[in-house]
């Protein structure tokens, strides 16, 4: 192999000589990409949290509700439903099944037998059972089920037991329905108690059901409730943290408001899976790539829970950044952030920290590059101008342009997969440093365990997102090969993440 110093004297020779109208000083010489190619390595541009829109939704949002009329009992609790996404009521029914390609089946929660009666707090009285004596039933957010406990009695203890055995459910309303048709001569049970049970806490000035509806023909009269009394825990249940995140901060009574926004949800019950599916799920940015982190939080209006707010980033954050505690009568509650793990460490090549400006190396201890056949075909540049963020980025090809010979760029050690789960990885690709027509052979072809499963034939190209879908073996090896001087590839921010 030639000596360092004799690469830098001939390179930029035989890439002057190679043709009589383009003179290219490569990678290696910090040469200068070609001006028609925008770079991403602006954060400034990042967008923020559009608190405005978020908090202008969750005050006209309706997702309140409670036990119908003729709705029959024990029912299973349903799958979260989405109530709004960035600024627009949706249908939720629909839009549920759009974003969430796989069903959100909730297992118990480990700790749900630990919960004593002792636990609950009764919040409210009912109104009296006299003659003339009328109440109303809670219509909130969060609802979950219902089930209809023996009437002998204003049966207390049987309600709680049935919250205990509801995952996520935190509170109960018990209340007595007259002549409900469905409760006195349908329902097995014949009894016309009603205890609802939700994922939330709730007051009494959330009694807005007041029958009203004729169940019987007439001359009977219309339903009315009697005696609705409330019963909660002290707070929500504490979530368990979604496969592929980590908790970063919360509970706190702060939203984020931090750069690399990608938009926001609203979901009928504060469900951190649910969310987390939101986040893997959300379309990838063409600037920043795909969703790495959300901020769940409960809003309150009026102190009234209103909805459940999922907004979603490309770039973490921390609790340094939930500052956002509401506007007006709205208040920020039980907000928390989740990071996206990648298993592959340091995947935008930050690691490498040769020098305080322009360096480059063919490894360090996170990665390394291997030249088949070439000289210097696979390295890692320490040089902010050359990366997609940050300083550090990968470069395919002769980072000298003394061979078009394509290079593989490694990860250091094996990822810690697991057997039979699937990843995707995403990463961000440039090819336009020698412009259009001599980077027209540019490619990125993907091995998984030394087996090819994916070309990318991208020919010049500006920064842009890529990703695909594999099957882990357990342990797996991940390795990009291209590059072909002068049609050069970089590779930056390389993520790789667990699959919903």
């Amino acid at each position: 192999m030639p000596s360092f110093a004799t690469l830098l004297c001939l390179t930029s020779l035989a890439l002057t000589a190679a043709g009589a109208t383009v003179s290219i000083v490569p990678p290696a010489n910090q040469g200068t990409p070609d001006s028609g190619a925008a770079t991403s390595n602006t954060s400034s541009t990042d967008p923020m949290t559009d608190t405005d829109t978020i908090i202008t939704t969750a005050s006209v949002v309706q997702q309140k509700s409670g036990a119908g009329a003729d709705t029959p009992p024990d029912q299973p609790v349903s799958d979260t439903a989405i109530t709004a996404v960035d600024g627009n009521i949706t249908d939720a029914r629909s839009l549920s099944r759009r974003f969430f390609p796989a069903t959100l089946k909730r297992e118990r929660s480990p700790d749900i037998a630990k919960r004593l009666l002792s636990g609950y707090t009764q919040l409210f009285s009912g109104t009296g059972t006299g003659p003339s004596d009328r109440d109303g039933a809670i219509e909130g957010t969060a609802y979950l089920t219902y089930t209809l406990v023996p009437n002998n009695t204003y049966n207390v203890d049987a309600c709680l037991e049935f919250c205990n055995r509801v995952d996520r459910c935190v509170f109960a309303n018990l209340y007595y329905e007259f002549n409900n048709e469905l409760l006195d001569y349908v329902f097995s049970e014949h009894s016309n108690l009603k205890c609802v049970v939700y994922g939330d806490i709730h007051t009494a000035a959330e009694k807005t059901n007041l029958g009203g509806q004729q169940s019987i023909p007439p001359p009977a009269g219309l339903t009315y409730i009697q005696q609705s009394s409330g019963y909660g825990l002290n707070s929500l249940v504490e979530p368990t943290t979604p496969s592929g995140y980590e908790l970063v901060f919360g509970p706190t009574n702060g939203a984020n408001n931090a750069p690399g926004y990608m938009g926001f949800a609203f979901i009928d019950k504060y469900d951190v899976e649910a969310c987390a599916k939101l986040c893997n799920s959300r379309d990838a940015d063409p600037v920043g790539g795909a969703c790495q982190y959300f901020n769940i939080w409960r809003a309150l209006l009026n102190g009234v829970p209103t909805t459940y707010s999922c907004a979603m980033y490309y770039l973490p954050t921390d609790q340094s950044t939930a500052v956002n505690h509401g506007q007006g009568d709205l208040q920020v509650t039980y907000s928390r952030g989740y990071r996206r793990k990648s298993l592959l460490p340091d995947g935008g090549f930050e690691g490498y920290n040769g020098c305080s400006d322009f360096c480059f190396t063919e490894s360090y201890e996170n990665w390394f590059g291997t030249s088949q056949d070439g000289s210097l075909d696979a390295t890692i540049f320490h040089y902010v101008l050359y990366a997609h963020t940050g300083h550090g980025v990968g470069l395919l090809g002769s980072a000298f342009g003394v061979d078009d010979f394509p290079g593989v760029l490694h990860p250091r050690n094996s990822l810690n997969t697991v057997a039979g789960k699937r990843y995707i990885i995403t990463f961000f690709h440039q090819a336009t440093f020698s412009g259009p027509a001599l980077e027209a052979n540019a490619f990125v072809q993907i091995y998984w365990n030394n087996v090819p499963v994916t070309i990318f034939q991208t020919g010049y190209e500006p920064w842009k997102f890529h990703s695909f879908v594999v099957t882990a073996a357990g342990g797996d090896v991940l390795m990009f090969r291209g590059g072909k001087a002068p049609s050069w590839s970089f590779i930056d921010d390389v993520y790789v993440f667990e699959m919903y």
